[in-house]
């Protein structure tokens, strides 16, 4: 496969060329390379909201489409396990429930809510059974708050990426901020999934595509933080109007803050705004379809239609328009490569140095 590269100084950089958003080899390639060596958002604990429960669910449905459940056991603890039975390989839970074992329905091998191998009929004359892989496989799980993120083979470590979040929205009482279904929904874009993540990456373009989100953001001011896997774009209020009430002591404290924008490599969005929080997963479906899930969790509904935060779904809409126009031009036969804006897309360039980093590793 061929191998791309980013100039490390945003000022001499090019953005990757247009080939890399038509090439199957890629896309095949992200899919080993970075989805399944990064961390994915997989919900709330309210999936298992008791002990001895389980619920199965597919990674990325459309892409890693990896089989596992989660899990909370006697004492409390969430696991996350692979859902394939290490017999024949059929899939253990079928449907979310209580369980006090995890039981595969094909032939009767059980397992513990942990994963570890219980009992097979039928087995009594195998020997060296069971062995270490008869167990269910298990993955990293982490916890913030009430949310739950899941890492197959992670090469990084996801609680670097949440100290960071919490040095800004760590006073936020997020187990009190309510999932609320009615206000989530999924949008089907024509595009490339990196070219939503381009797009969300910079404020550059909010002048030019959402005129009310620019009438209420201090455009001059918004400015981007880099991390090693994540960043963080700063949306001030131009009027004041439905900021946060950041407390003493905090980073921002004095400023008149109207959006934190978290993005977490590769795919994550976490907006916070002063009604709670909209969780954005960018779901590669293929080259020319992506799956955005925008999930909503309210904490002051009182401010949900003003601020920075109004407005979700036409700003959704407007975003879509843009990113379908781009991967239409990027067939074009004479366009290849564009240059950076030092000052307004250095999200983008961090993106597009992590893409070529995890690629040719």
């Amino acid at each position: 496969m061929k191998k791309y590269t980013i100039h490390p100084n945003i000022s001499q950089a090019e953005t990757l060329p247009a080939e890399f958003y038509r090439n199957t080899e890629v896309f095949d390639a992200i899919r080993e390379k970075i989805f399944a060596k990064t961390w994915q958002w997989v919900g709330d604990d309210g999936l298992v909201p008791l002990s001895n429960m389980s619920h199965p669910f597919l990674l990325l449905e459309n892409y890693l489409a990896e089989p596992l459940v989660l899990s909370r056991d006697e004492n409390d603890e969430i696991h996350c396990l692979s859902n394939v039975c290490t017999h024949r390989g059929n899939l253990v839970v079928q449907h979310p429930g209580k369980n006090t074992n995890l039981l595969c329905m094909y032939h009767g091998r059980r397992f513990a809510l942990d994963g570890t191998f219980k009992s097979m009929p039928e087995f009594e004359d195998a020997k060296d059974f069971p062995r270490d892989c008869d167990h269910l496989k298990k993955f990293g799980v982490r916890k913030w708050g009430q949310h739950l993120f899941v890492g197959l083979e992670p090469a990084f470590d996801f609680t670097d990426v949440l100290e960071i979040m919490e040095q800004r929205v760590g006073f936020l009482p997020l187990e009190e901020f309510k999932l609320r279904k009615d206000l989530s929904k999924d949008y089907l874009v024509n595009c490339h999934w990196a070219l939503y993540c381009d797009n969300y990456l910079e404020g550059f373009h909010i002048p030019f595509v959402h005129a009310d989100l620019n009438a209420v953001l201090d455009y001059g001011n918004y400015t981007t933080e880099l991390y090693e896997h994540c960043n963080v774009q700063i949306g001030y209020s131009s009027s004041a109007e439905e900021v946060f009430d950041l407390p003493e002591g905090h980073i921002d404290h004095g400023k008149s803050v109207a959006a934190y924008y978290y993005w977490v490599f590769p795919n994550m969005m976490f907006n916070f705004y002063p009604w709670g929080l909209s969780i954005n997963i960018v779901k590669p479906i293929n080259m020319e379809k992506t799956k955005v899930s925008f999930i909503t969790y309210l904490y002051d509904e009182t401010k949900f239609h003003s601020g920075a935060g109004a407005l979700l779904d036409k700003v959704e809409r407007e975003d879509e328009f843009v990113v379908e126009g781009v991967h239409k031009g990027l067939k074009s036969r004479y366009y290849s490569t564009g240059r950076f804006s030092p000052t307004r897309e250095q999200g983008v360039h961090h993106f597009h140095s992590l893409l070529t980093q995890f690629l040719n590793d």
